[in-house]
This record gives C-alpha cells, sequence and structure tokens, in this order.
C-alpha cells in the first residue's frame, strides 16, 4: 500500500535508508525537515508493519518544476515493481501540485535505475561529475509530467551555461539549436552574444543588460 509517510515513520525509513546505501544517506533529521516543512511529498510502500520503500519529491516555489529527491526500495522487496508504482504515484502527486517536469539524479553506474525512468519517459539530459561521495557522476534525467501542455519543449536541447554572466546567451543558445537543428553550439558563441547585448541597449558599453537585450541580437540578425 503507498500512502503519505508520517513522523513516525521515520526511525524505519532512517533504517531502510541504511540497508540501501552505503554513502549519501539521508538523516532522520532531514526526514524530519522534509515532513515538516511542507515543500516536500514522501511516499512510503508499506505491507503491514514493513515499510518497503519510499520516494521524496521536493517542490521549487514559484516554478512548475518537481525533483525526485530520493527513492529506496528494500534489497529484500525488490523485482516487484515498488519502484515503479512510487514514481508514477510521485508523477501524479507532481502534477496535482502543479509541476509540468520531474527531474532526478542517478548514479551513473545505476544501470538498472536508468533503465526503468527511461522506460517511464524521463530521458538524459546532462551529467554532474563528481556528485556522489564516492565521487561518481551523476546522470541528470528529466520526464514531462504534462507533455501535452509542452510537447514541443521535448525537442530544446540542454546546453549547460559554462561562463560567468552568460545565462541569457545560454538560453538563447538553447532556442537557436530547436530551430536550427544543423547549428554547432559551443562556449564560443555565448561571449559575443553576451557583448553585443549591453551595446545594443546602453551604448556606453556599461553595465549590464536589461531582461530584453539577449533577444535584441537575433532580432536585429
Amino acid at each position: 500500500m503507498i500512502r503519505d509517510a508520517l513522523l513516525d515513520d521515520v526511525p524505519a525509513l532512517v533504517a531502510l535508508e541504511t540497508r540501501c546505501f552505503e554513502t549519501d544517506r539521508l538523516s532522520a533529521r532531514s526526514f524530519r525537515r522534509f515532513l515538516s516543512k511542507g515543500k516536500a511529498t514522501l511516499l512510503v510502500d508499506t505491507d503491514g508493519a514493513a515499510l518497503n520503500a519510499y520516494a521524496l519529491v521536493l517542490f521549487h516555489p514559484n516554478t512548475s518544476l518537481a525533483r525526485l529527491y530520493s527513492l529506496a526500495v528494500d534489497p529484500d522487496k525488490r523485482g516487484r515493481g515498488l519502484a515503479r508504482a512510487l514514481l508514477l504515484q510521485a508523477g501524479q502527486r507532481a502534477l496535482d501540485h502543479g509541476a509540468t517536469r520531474m527531474r532526478l539524479e542517478v548514479h551513473q553506474n545505476n544501470v538498472a535505475a536508468q533503465s526503468l525512468y527511461q522506460e517511464l519517459g524521463y530521458r538524459a539530459f546532462a551529467v554532474h561529475p563528481d556528485y556522489y561521495e564516492d565521487h561518481a557522476s551523476a546522470v541528470r534525467m528529466e520526464k514531462h509530467l504534462a507533455p501535452h501542455l509542452a510537447d514541443d519543449l521535448n525537442q530544446v536541447p540542454y546546453y549547460a551555461q559554462t561562463l560567468n554572466f552568460t545565462c541569457g546567451p545560454a538560453c538563447l543558445i538553447m532556442a537557436m539549436k530547436a530551430q536550427a537543428t544543423d547549428l554547432a553550439i559551443n562556449r564560443q558563441l555565448a561571449p559575443p552574444m553576451w557583448r553585443e547585448a549591453p551595446t545594443m541597449c546602453l551604448p556606453a558599453g556599461a553595465g549590464g543588460p536589461g531582461a530584453f537585450c539577449p533577444a535584441l541580437p537575433p532580432v536585429r540578425a
């Protein structure tokens, strides 16, 4: 049975965390904070008094983004579809909360988990190096929970900002790549965009560009 976790579940959650993970474990204090702050959903699968699995989803204020922060299934209870059921329920809870996208990080060596996420519609969009305590990388994945509302977004490639002050150009590069799939995207594109934007908005070239300035160079072109 899947239900919302209670503060009384914290000892069982910590015990499950210990059985499932050797590093990067959530503490009892962390579980209590997530349960009491109200910016998270913590679902558990139970069988009588036994707590078999949990899924923890965090919500970002003022955005439509949710994050699957942690998922754990008792090693003795794996292979029964518990993770799949929790993921589906977590996605529905996130959608009910107003989120349209769910993101997560998964250990680079956890091939089974990555395969499950892919089966459920998640796609890899980045790799975060040295993410875990064992210095392994994390594969970042995302799923559109309401694709009928944002179908076009599935075609937008991800480009991470690699230079200071180039968040605007990074967003613009992604938009350009979506429109011109043969465009080679790299960090060399960002500095000219950044320089041209404040120059167009501020003829003296001093200060930072306003919110609409990064859009002017491609419009002029």
